[in-house]
């Protein structure tokens, strides 16, 4: 877990400090790079949301870790993955048409993620099951404007 922590750390790192234009060397690179970043995500939640919904026992260094992830990950795909020309997979066009739109939503994703890995640390169950709900409800509503089924 702590390789993978280091992985997305360094990965996020070298993502925001490089141009947009020279991350990816062809466009379904690009896709390929935040289709991979929203399934880790995903799969990292579903962890925790897991957890939060008593379908596994909870385990407060489990959730700790794993939001850990989720915060790193969630900042991933946003710096160059979705840029101009890098249309494709089951983004709409919507993203590259309402840019502001898109923007504020996947602002709130890691403002939410950050959110949730606070939360995770204090250890209440309570906070964190609406943690997880409200991440869980920014999440629906990026897929549901800005994801072809």
């Amino acid at each position: 877990m702590k390789r993978l922590a280091m992985f997305a750390m360094a990965a996020s790192c070298a993502a925001l400090s490089d141009p947009a234009a020279a991350q990816f060397a062809k466009p379904e690179d690009a896709v390929k790079y935040r289709q991979s970043s929203m399934f880790l995500q995903g799969q990292h939640f579903g962890r925790i949301a897991a957890m939060a919904n008593g379908r596994v026992p909870y385990d407060k260094a489990a959730v700790i870790a794993n939001a850990e992830l989720v915060a790193t990950i969630s900042q991933l795909p946003w710096s160059g993955a979705y840029a101009p020309g890098t249309e494709g997979g089951k983004a709409k066009p919507e993203i590259w048409k309402d840019t502001a739109r898109f923007k504020e939503t996947s602002d709130k994703l890691v403002s939410d993620t950050a959110k949730l890995l606070t939360v995770a640390k204090t250890g209440d169950l309570d906070a964190l099951k609406a943690a997880v709900s409200s991440t869980g409800d920014t999440c629906k509503s990026c897929h549901d404007a800005f994801r072809a089924k």
